[in-house]
């Protein structure tokens, strides 16, 4: 007791099935449960900061629950770990794993300092079902297309999970902690926060109960319905898996048990857990992937770059004039989330029919979604751009309003999301009014606009800037 154990929390906001708290607990020893807000967590966009700051909150009642807390301090991590080691004579730290360069390269650095002075610094695989290092081809390199990714993990073991401690032992004195209050982590959120709040689900036992009412009523559904945007029809788990509420191994778990008793549908759900997994292991081995075109041809082709067009802000205003677009874009602004096909949509709109750069959805999305998740909002954004990794050819354009016959026929999304088109308009679609910025002066009563650019000219610009591009 005299020599605790520093857990340091980062996007493993739960007890259950963490490995890394789960080690601290087994040691016997005081555990102080940390959490720094260094450079990387100050600069998340609005509303991933804004829900990051729900879940600390949250995780430190539970922890409260069984006799911890959270430690909050701000910093460079490497000097807040040694200052807390010297305030604590801690002998060892430990965390979950994360992947992208930037933590990778911060990691390694600390580890190596703790080693050096003789503290054991120990990390675990907590944020994925594989490492990526663990999967590789038959020449030994890795997967870049996805189908091929999937069949050589299926049929994997998958390690089991940790149970949840029952109690964790405390420090006889606590080291002081920061407010996290005082960090204001919703502040940019705004008045949107009071719109987006009601949407969100918070914590582990949320997400748990998220995935077994999924598993017990949608799954066997799934793959018809996950692509119905005006329907529950997706697990919705995508906002707990970004801040680790709820792990991989536990949806993949139970998505096994599900194909197990003979329900089809669950195999597509298991494939997109893998999807999410695929994201990831691209990002550590190809982490340029974050900030360029993950396909090098692609650095000359044309993207408009003016952040500031009245076609962006159109697009960021779902003022397109195409529903469907506009829909999804609401839709994000009011629950904080964005369906699946929707992103697709307002993606390939904004990257091909507009041809402007994948960044400026993609750092959009970023400040917009409270399931943020760099890899995969990454992977996405190029991979309806085109210059990701797609085995489908990269002049598939995405058709608005056909994808809209198909997925939408009876108007249902329009109908919740779209004020103007309806007389009667929704709960949710006036929501949109009072989420989104006073500066943009939008209200349900101004006419709907007139396409910025419909579906044939756009189809065809796009066309034909890839064939003058040589693609």
């Amino acid at each position: 007791m005299a020599h605790p154990i520093i857990y340091w929390i980062r996007r493993d906001l739960r007890l259950y099935d963490n490995p890394a708290l789960h080690y601290a607990v087994q040691t016997g020893r005081a555990v102080i449960p940390l959490f720094i807000m260094d450079d990387q967590e100050k600069n998340l966009g609005a509303a991933p900061k804004w829900r990051l700051g729900l879940g600390l909150e949250h995780l430190s009642s539970e922890l409260e629950k069984i006799g911890s807390r959270i430690i909050f301090r701000s910093g460079n991590p490497k000097i807040v770990i040694e200052e807390l080691i010297t305030q604590t004579d801690a002998r060892n730290v430990c965390w979950n794993r994360l992947y992208d360069p930037v933590a990778r390269q911060r990691d390694a650095v600390i580890k190596e300092s703790l080693t050096e002075r003789g503290i054991e610094a120990t990390s675990f695989a907590g944020a994925l079902l594989f490492e990526p290092w663990t999967v590789s081809t038959g020449t030994g390199g890795y997967y870049r297309v996805y189908t091929p990714f999937w069949n050589s993990v299926k049929a994997r073991d998958v390690q089991a999970e940790h149970p949840s401690p029952e109690l964790i032992n405390a420090p006889l004195d606590w080291p002081v902690s920061e407010n996290i209050a005082d960090w204001k982590m919703g502040q940019a959120m705004g008045r949107g926060s009071h719109v987006v709040r009601p949407f969100v689900r918070l914590g582990q036992a949320a997400a748990v109960a998220r995935l077994a009412l999924f598993l017990e009523k949608d799954v066997g559904h799934y793959p018809e319905r996950r692509n119905i945007p005006s329907i529950l029809g997706t697990s919705g788990l995508s906002e707990n898996l970004a801040l680790g509420e709820i792990s991989p191994k536990q949806c993949w778990h139970g998505g096994q048990k599900a194909l197990c008793d003979g329900i089809q549908g669950a195999e597509i759900f298991l494939k997109e857990v893998v999807w999410r997994e695929f994201a990831y292991h691209l990002m550590f081995h190809t982490p340029h992937i974050l900030d360029s075109n993950w396909k090098p041809d692609w650095d000359e082709f044309p993207w408009q770059t003016d952040e500031d067009s009245p076609a962006v802000l159109a697009w960021k205003q779902g003022r397109t004039g195409v529903p469907f677009v506009d829909a999804a874009m609401r839709e994000m602004y009011v629950t904080g989330r964005m369906h699946n096909r929707g992103r697709m949509i307002v993606a390939s709109y904004l990257t091909k029919h507009l041809l402007f750069h994948w960044k400026i959805g993609q750092k959009w999305f970023e400040q917009c979604l409270i399931d943020w998740d760099p890899a995969s909002n990454a992977m996405g954004w190029q991979w309806s751009a085109g210059s990701g990794p797609d085995a489908t050819p990269y002049f598939r354009v995405f058709n608005a309003e056909t994808q809209l016959q198909k997925f939408d026929a009876k108007g249902l999304y329009l109908k919740q999301w779209i004020a103007e088109l309806h007389q009667s308009p929704s709960d949710t679609a006036k929501s949109f009014f009072d989420a989104i910025p006073t500066n943009w002066n939008l209200n349900p009563e101004m006419e709907y606009p007139n396409a910025i650019m419909s579906m044939k000219n756009g189809r065809e610009r796009a066309l034909n800037a890839y064939a003058n591009r040589g693609f």
